[in-house]
């Protein structure tokens, strides 16, 4: 029995001062962890970067409805609009990008309607008369009588390898913009 542990220490402690092939041995270690780590973060910063021009994507849109002057607002400049914005996703796919724009209205009771609303993309359009949730920050802005220019985009972002995120899940944003010309805008038709 003594002998059988002193072979076992020898052995062991030969083990221990042994050198050879511990870089193999980290590298195949480490190799799973860099690797997840690269990924990881491949995925990640494409998530960024299209949450990023869907912001573009609203933002551009709003700013360009709240350019327009009231009576000179058609459905083909809006329909342009869209398009224009849309192009901001490149090199994205963006079949399924939905945009929506809404005019929204503040009542003689500061309650704000939706006056006007068009969606492109297969977006929804928000119900006209409609209560629309602003933002208590901009409700203390604006007064009654007042209109809001609302811009949203969302798009169904699938990823890419589906190593970390499995499922599409949505990303969206929503932007608010004041009329330039201080006047409401017209329904575009």
């Amino acid at each position: 029995m003594r002998t059988l542990f002193t072979g076992f220490a020898s052995r062991l402690r030969r083990f221990a001062r042994a050198d050879r092939a511990i870089a193999a041995t980290e590298f195949a270690l480490l190799v799973p962890f860099m690797l997840t780590l690269y990924m990881g973060s491949i995925e990640l910063s494409t998530v960024v970067t299209v949450d990023r021009k869907v912001s573009v994507v609203a933002s551009s849109l709003g700013d360009l409805v709240a350019r327009e002057k009231n009576g000179t607002f058609v459905l083909t400049s809006l329909n342009d609009y869209f398009v224009a914005a849309q192009s901001t996703m490149s090199p994205y796919p963006t079949d399924a990008l939905k945009q929506v724009v809404t005019n929204v209205w503040i009542n003689s009771l500061g309650v704000p309607k939706v006056q006007w609303s068009r969606g492109h993309g297969g977006a929804t359009a928000h119900t006209v008369n409609a209560d629309y949730p602003l933002p208590e920050e901009l409700l203390g802005i604006v007064s009654n009588g007042d209109c809001v220019v609302v811009a949203e985009a969302q798009i169904s972002y699938t990823p890419l390898m589906g190593y970390f995120f499995k499922d599409a899940f949505t990303l969206y944003q929503e932007f608010f913009f004041l009329p330039r010309h201080e006047e409401c805008l017209n329904n575009p038709s």
